[in-house]
């Protein structure tokens, strides 16, 4: 066997080992028909740090298959167009006329067109992390997604909406002439996940340039987040939850409004700073723990083997049950029966009695209301590693429960064994 062959894992090998990180893709019209595509920067970071891009196609009716995508570990959006503003609206958003309404479509005329069933598919997605403390990145649309998804409202229009409050601080956040070299500047809130990314590349005005590509970003943001990043317009351009933010716990709730994984040197992959793949590393590094705990908490642990010894008693007791029933059936008409032979059915009758005499004393033990509801808080407070050490060790009693209860099940056809 040569080197390569022994070392190397096959590609089923690796399909159950890598961990799953669901991605959403874009509609695009081509040749009068719609294709689906993701940007290749965002595959190409999340395979480099070892997990698998699991591409869901936006297309009509999966928002109700997306359980066929278990197991997931991790979700990523990012592409898109304008969320449909009835998820978010508000009061404010009169302020907007129709004209001004209109004059947004022709200026942006690429992301406006709504895309209802792309919405449904990535709020479900959001709002399944934020259950199950599934990581998440959001990077761009991606983060008004979950911005959205957590009771957050966005900006129908930046330009017709901040820049009009306050002028002289005008922000420049798409350029449709130069996508990938436009630039500007966001300040860094210290003490925040971008700050550690970015500290070597940050001097005393704490600020960085950044790639966007954006007329929409968040107006309201969500209670449980905390601001990473703003725009010198006041635009909130990166956020996070610090509660639901461990990478080495596996959790990551995060949303950057620009684009670190666009921000290279022109006609090359260097990046501007290195910590522009950042965010993806430590996301791929919370996808992976996850998955570690969840596997731990859902692995099924193999049927228990009975050891000869155990088999032989077994084999007795089963022998004689079969012999008592004979002896009932047919009366004394069994040659050589001795009642040596009945002793180890009598003796395990006797241990079931036993046992059937202590259920008025578990009764006793089984939770009230009151208990149950301390239980509750109790287990509130703990970790998500204690809950899935708690569950499996539930589920290990249930497992030999079950063995245990399949074996005495053979008792009802132990005459087939004599």
């Amino acid at each position: 066997m040569s080197s390569d062959t022994g070392t190397a894992m096959s590609t089923s090998d690796l399909a159950g080992v890598l961990p799953r990180v669901i991605i959403v893709s874009r509609r695009s019209l081509r040749k009068n028909k719609f294709v689906d595509f993701v940007g290749e920067y965002h595959l190409d970071l999340i395979v480099r740090y070892g997990a698998v891009p699991v591409i869901v196609p936006r297309v009509a009716g999966v928002h109700t298959l997306l359980h066929s995508f278990e197991p997931i570990h991790g979700v990523l959006l990012c592409e898109g167009e304008d969320i449909d503003p009835s998820l978010y609206e508000d009061d404010e958003l009169t302020n907007l006329s129709n004209e001004e309404l209109e004059e947004i479509r022709r200026l942006h005329l690429s992301d406006t067109t709504i895309d209802k069933e792309k919405d449904t598919i990535e709020l479900s997605l959001a709002r399944i992390c934020l259950e199950r403390n599934i990581p998440y990145l959001g990077i761009c649309r991606g983060s008004q997604v979950l911005n959205v998804a957590c009771g957050g409202t966005l900006f129908q229009d930046i330009g017709k909406e901040l820049t009009r409050r306050c002028p002289e601080k005008k922000v420049v956040h798409v350029d449709y002439d130069n996508y990938d070299s436009h630039r500007h500047a966001v300040k860094i809130v210290e003490e925040t996940p971008l700050h550690q990314w970015f500290q070597d590349s940050l001097k005393d005005d704490m600020e960085i340039q950044v790639n966007s590509y954006h007329h929409q970003g968040v107006k309201r943001l969500a209670q449980r987040f905390k601001p990473m990043a703003f725009a010198s317009d006041g635009l909130i351009e990166g956020f996070y939850d610090p509660d639901a933010y461990d990478p080495e716990e596996g959790k990551f709730i995060m949303g950057l409004q620009f684009h670190p994984e666009r921000m290279r040197e022109a006609s090359s992959d260097e990046f501007d700073y290195p910590g522009c793949t950042a965010a993806y590393k430590e996301f791929v590094k919370a996808v992976m723990v996850y998955q570690k705990k969840l596997n731990g908490a859902t692995k099924v642990p193999k049927s228990l083997k009975i050891d000869k010894d155990l088999e032989q008693k077994r084999n007795v007791i089963v022998r004689s049950f079969s012999l008592a029933r004979k002896l009932y059936v047919g009366g004394h008409n069994i040659p050589q029966l001795k009642e040596s032979d009945l002793k180890p059915g009598a003796e395990f009758l006797e241990m079931g009695a036993t046992v059937r005499n202590a259920s008025s004393y578990m009764e006793k033990l089984k939770m009230n209301a009151k208990r149950e509801k301390l239980a509750r808080l109790v287990m509130g407070k703990m970790t998500i590693e204690q809950l899935s050490d708690l569950k499996m060790f539930y589920h290990v009693m249930g497992q030999i429960c079950s063995d245990i209860l399949e074996k005495k099940q053979l008792q009802n056809v132990s005459v087939d064994l004599l």
